[in-house]
């Protein structure tokens, strides 16, 4: 792996896994639930990933370092969970980081495979989304990807991209991080200032508050 990638995959499944863990403690959870949340959370997307193009295991059971990084991210969160409860929006940097590094990975793996455009972006979106559904269900939430909220489709945004900068040939560190700092930034504009997309449900909600009036 180049340095800037390793660092990337590194940091990705660091946060990832404070992600989930701070999930599972908010849930109560004994300290087994709570790595096993955060595994899941980290490796996820990944998984899936390498299911769908790799011809070899996934990527944690071939570089089990991975799982050390997990563990780490897991053991952070739980000695530090009182600050880190102090923060209100945590959980929310941490899965803003885990989601925007992961889809630059899910897009690399795709360029890698010489799969075409619209198959990386929809790698990078698996790749980034799909430790959080995962993380969710696990914890018995409703995945924020299926919610009207705004989260893949800045996933997509991201890795749309990253893949028309590495076709321009952009210079690779600034390929690494001008999406992630996009991805960083419109999650956190969303979340903020509440975007949403619209509910199919919405009109029909309303028409029913209006006879109830």
């Amino acid at each position: 792996m180049e340095p800037i990638y390793l660092v990337v995959n590194i940091v990705g499944s660091f946060a990832f896994a404070i992600s989930g863990a701070l999930t599972a403690m908010n849930k109560k959870f004994d300290p087994f639930g709570v790595f096993i949340v955060a595994f899941a959370t980290a490796v996820g997307g990944g998984t899936i990933r390498d299911i769908l193009v790799s011809e070899s295991s996934v990527f944690w059971l071939t570089r089990p370092e991975f799982i050390y990084y997990i563990l780490a991210g897991t053991v952070f969160a739980i000695f530090f969970r009182k600050k880190l409860g102090y923060l209100r929006k945590t959980l929310l940097l941490f899965d803003t980081l885990g989601l925007a590094l992961y889809t630059i990975i899910g897009v690399e793996v795709g360029l890698r495979n010489n799969l075409s455009g619209v198959s990386c972006v929809a790698l990078g979106t698996i790749t980034g989304s799909f430790g959080g559904v995962l993380r969710d269900i696990l914890v018995n939430d409703e995945p924020v990807i299926f919610k009207k909220e705004v989260y893949a489709t800045i996933s997509i945004l991201g890795g749309s991209i990253y893949y028309l900068l590495y076709m321009l040939n952009l210079n690779y560190l600034y390929l690494q991080l001008v999406p992630v700092v996009i991805i960083i930034v419109f999650r956190l504009l969303v979340v903020y200032y509440h975007f949403s997309l619209p509910s199919l449900y919405a009109s029909k909600e309303a028409g029913t508050s209006e006879k109830g009036r």
